[in-house]
């Protein structure tokens, strides 16, 4: 996102010192900001055309998770990001897995915070560039950017932003494999760390949701040890995949390791 486009950003957080730092900084970078007191319904936010939230769960107390989570459900071209306190891996983890593009612990300053928020802007940017595209039909899926979901005769799979994401990426590759490593950092933003087997569950996921509305046909493809590969195929004519495909889809969801 270049510097002659405007950011609007709206703020969720009561710390006076950080929140006025940052109103000057975003000012003097021409952004539209807000500086709301706590909560409000998602439907406000989409009356913003934000692009971005920046939220300290603390100002949130208790409704924190269940916010985050309707608003990344129910938004899902907004950027999120959280910026709060100490906080555990499983915290941060959770946020990731709502649909948080990111998470900053405080104390912040705000040049980093402003540079995560475009970083995230950007990525949103890319994607709502492809909402006017013409959905992508595969086999009997039918994906569409601008709805955020897939669809087998008519039926939504129901997936998360995440699940989309991958999906799409996949998708879009379509013949091409992708590893892993590289799935990881397009997707979650994030260079992978060593054994996080996050990509492999929600292709796991996914699968389930496919083979579920669609099982007459095989989508996603394993190569064992590098990556997969997106190319629809009636079962009856599927290639024999690699060994070992089953024991990664069928493996239990492990711990994530997030390395910033």
């Amino acid at each position: 996102m270049s510097s002659q486009q405007t950011i609007r950003l709206a703020v969720i957080d009561d710390d006076s010192g950080f929140v006025t730092v940052l109103s000057k900084r975003t000012e003097g970078a021409g952004w539209q900001q807000r500086v709301l007191s706590g909560a409000i319904p998602p439907e406000e936010l989409v009356a913003m055309k934000l692009n971005a939230l920046l939220v300290d769960l603390a100002v949130l107390g208790d409704e924190a998770w269940g916010y985050l989570e309707r608003v990344c459900e129910m938004l899902p071209d907004l950027g999120v990001i959280v910026c709060t306190g100490r906080s555990t891996v499983a915290q941060r983890v959770r946020g990731l897995r709502l649909g948080v593009d990111d998470w900053i612990g405080k104390p912040c300053h705000p040049e980093e915070a402003m540079a995560r928020i475009e970083a995230v802007s950007r990525r949103r940017q890319r994607s709502r560039a492809e909402v006017d595209s013409e959905p992508l039909v595969a086999g009997e899926l039918e994906i569409r950017a601008d709805q955020f979901q897939a669809f087998v005769g008519g039926g939504s799979l129901d997936l998360t932003r995440r699940e989309f994401e991958l999906l799409q990426l996949l998708a879009d590759a379509k013949g091409q494999v992708l590893e892993r490593e590289a799935v990881y950092q397009r997707v979650w933003g994030y260079a992978m760390a060593h054994g996080d087997r996050s990509v492999d569950v929600f292709v796991r996921k996914l699968r389930q949701k496919l083979e579920k509305r669609s099982p007459g046909w095989r989508y996603i493809h394993t190569h064992f040890g590098v990556g997969y590969r997106f190319d629809p195929e009636p079962i009856g004519r599927a290639n024999v995949e690699a060994p070992g495909e089953e024991a990664v889809a069928a493996a239990p969801e492990p711990g994530l390791l997030i390395h910033k």
